[in-house]
C-alpha cells in the first residue's frame, strides 16, 4: 500500500486511459479529476485507487523517471495487473513470479508505462 504518489506524464488523457485499464482488474478506479484552473499550476492531474486517490499522474514536463509499487492481495492479482497493463499497452519490465531476492514470499511482476515509469504490482502472500 502506498498513501499516493505522483509523476508526471507526456499525454495525459493517453495516459488517464491507459491507468483506468491496467489497474481495472485491480478494482482501483479514478476517484478525482483536477482541471486546470483547480490545479494551480495550469494542469489537469487525476487520481486512482481502491477507495480513494493514492496514484496521481499529471500532465507537465517528463524528466526522470519513476517507480511506484502497489501492493495487491494475491498472486492473481498480480498477474492480471500485468496482463491488463500489457494489453492497455505497457512494455514488459519483468513478468510476474516470485522474487526471493527481496524477500521469501515477494512475489511481483512490473511494466514500463509510455513515459517510461516502471510500475510494480506485488503481493506478499503465502502462495
Amino acid at each position: 500500500m502506498i498513501d499516493h504518489f505522483s509523476m508526471p506524464v507526456a499525454d495525459y488523457a493517453r495516459s488517464k486511459a491507459f491507468y483506468a485499464d491496467a489497474f481495472k482488474p485491480l478494482g482501483w478506479t479514478m476517484h478525482m479529476e483536477v482541471t486546470p484552473d483547480q490545479s494551480g499550476d495550469g494542469v489537469w492531474a487525476c487520481g486512482f485507487g481502491a477507495t480513494e486517490p493514492v496514484f496521481w499522474i499529471f500532465g507537465g514536463r517528463v524528466g526522470d523517471t519513476s517507480h511506484v509499487a502497489v501492493r495487491v492481495g494475491s498472486r492473481m492479482d498480480v498477474d492480471a495487473f500485468h496482463a491488463a497493463a500489457l494489453k492497455a499497452g505497457a512494455q514488459d519490465n519483468g513478468a510476474p513470479g516470485p522474487r526471493p531476492h527481496y524477500g521469501a514470499n515477494y512475489y511481483a511482476a512490473f511494466v514500463h508505462d509510455f513515459d517510461g515509469h516502471n510500475v510494480e504490482a506485488v503481493c506478499y502472500a503465502n502462495p
